[in-house]
């Protein structure tokens, strides 16, 4: 499912200083318009667990990002570039058999969990899907969790989602990896150099609904989705809890 976001100043209170949501563009919507691929792979006798492909996909989002590719004069970097400056749209697809081992030979980078792969591509034109990619479906991603996911690890950033939301895996996959880029953005350089040391772990996990307005109401980073599909716009879906931001708070 896709997600599209523009990035709010309001949202974003306290960016690193090389933050590209930093300068907040008034007209993001009249920039050209790049989405992120992302592919799942949900093979039909072994999908992937639902939490494990989110934790994922976040991680992904996190890899593309940190790629030398992506940055300076790197092959990548210029789309990127373009894809953060204005709407920060994802898409997440699924693949299996020889549609995945076709989205494999496309430049990109696959991100594996305890049970699920996903491979990230590089930002497309919206209207420049590569036809291995564009053809994929974009719907059948609803995935269950064989029981319920455990508490997340003591000092571990964690994605919550908002409990009173009815997502499909294939959007919170997306608004889980938006959520992982905000959270991003928002540390420093040591801070960020010491997640990606730890092989970006990250927990997702749907937050109680007690908590939830706390949560979205403490000034940690919040993904509000554009509204263009599943959920009305404005919609606050995920909550980034880093340590690292929840210490500063």
């Amino acid at each position: 499912m896709s997600t599209e976001h523009s990035p709010d100043t309001s949202d974003v209170p306290a960016v690193g200083a090389d933050s590209p949501f930093r300068q907040g563009h008034a007209h993001r919507d009249e920039a050209p318009q790049f989405v992120l691929p992302l592919v799942v792979r949900i093979e039909k006798t072994d999908p992937p667990a639902r939490t494990d492909a989110l934790e994922t996909a976040a991680r992904a989002v996190l890899v593309l990002l940190t790629d030398e590719r992506a940055h300076g004069e790197g092959e990548w970097a210029e789309a990127v570039r373009d894809w953060q400056d204005a709407r920060i749209r994802k898409v997440v697809r699924r693949a299996r058999g020889a549609e995945w081992r076709k989205a494999g030979t496309l430049p990109g980078v696959t991100v594996r969990g305890d049970h699920s792969e996903v491979r990230v591509f590089p930002p497309v034109p919206l209207d420049g899907w590569p036809k291995e990619l564009a053809k994929l479906q974009v719907s059948g991603t609803d995935l269950d969790d064989p029981e319920p996911a455990g508490a997340a690890g003591e000092g571990l950033p964690v994605l919550w989602l908002n409990p009173d939301l009815d997502m499909s895996a294939g959007k919170a996959m997306a608004q889980a990896g938006h959520a992982a880029q905000l959270a991003w953005w928002e540390l420093t350089r040591a801070e960020r150099a010491a997640w990606q040391d730890s092989g970006f772990r990250l927990a997702v996990r749907t937050a109680p609904r007690e908590r939830w307005a706390e949560l979205s109401g403490s000034g940690l980073p919040v993904v509000r989705d554009a509204g263009f599909t599943e959920i009305a716009p404005g919609s606050c879906t995920v909550v980034s809890d880093h340590p690292a931001l929840r210490a500063r708070l």
